[in-house]
């Protein structure tokens, strides 16, 4: 993602860490990736001083890769990040953890890119060779093959 960010000079950046939280939330999320819009940080309450984010509008993907705790990832921060307004969210299931509701029967690694329409997530999911399709990055030009492998 770094370089394609680069590459196409796009006005995102990946920082080294970073906690999403929802404002009516306690606790908050630290995604395996996070790419934010440079551009909206500054509407960010808590950014400069505890790299915080609050507002969907400051982040154009989230990228999760699944671990034994599957269910966190499917359940509670797609309904998190939805109710933030993250336009985005990939859930990285390498290794096909996931319920047989989330990625299939049978299961199998599946890359599931949850989309904001209307307020809503809408999902697609992606196995094998499919060329993986991202509103942030419609360049991005790599099959869910080579993403599980890099």
């Amino acid at each position: 993602m770094k370089l394609i960010i680069d590459r196409y000079e796009l006005p995102y950046s990946i920082p080294g860490d970073c906690l999403l939280k929802p404002l009516d939330d306690e606790s908050g999320y630290q995604p395996d990736i996070i790419v934010l819009d440079k551009g909206e940080l500054s509407k960010e309450p808590r950014w400069q001083k505890e790299s915080i984010i609050t507002l969907g509008g400051s982040v154009r993907l989230v990228v999760e890769v699944v671990s034994n705790n599957w269910q966190n990832d499917y359940l509670r921060k797609v309904g998190d990040y939805e109710l933030m307004g993250i336009p985005e969210y990939w859930i990285v299931d390498y290794l096909g953890l996931g319920g047989r509701r989330f990625i299939g029967e049978p299961k199998s690694p599946t890359l599931s890119v949850y989309t904001m329409v209307d307020g809503e997530y809408e999902v697609r999911q992606f196995r094998g060779n499919d060329r993986v399709e991202s509103v942030a990055f419609p360049e991005l030009e790599l099959t869910v093959q080579q993403i599980f492998e890099g």
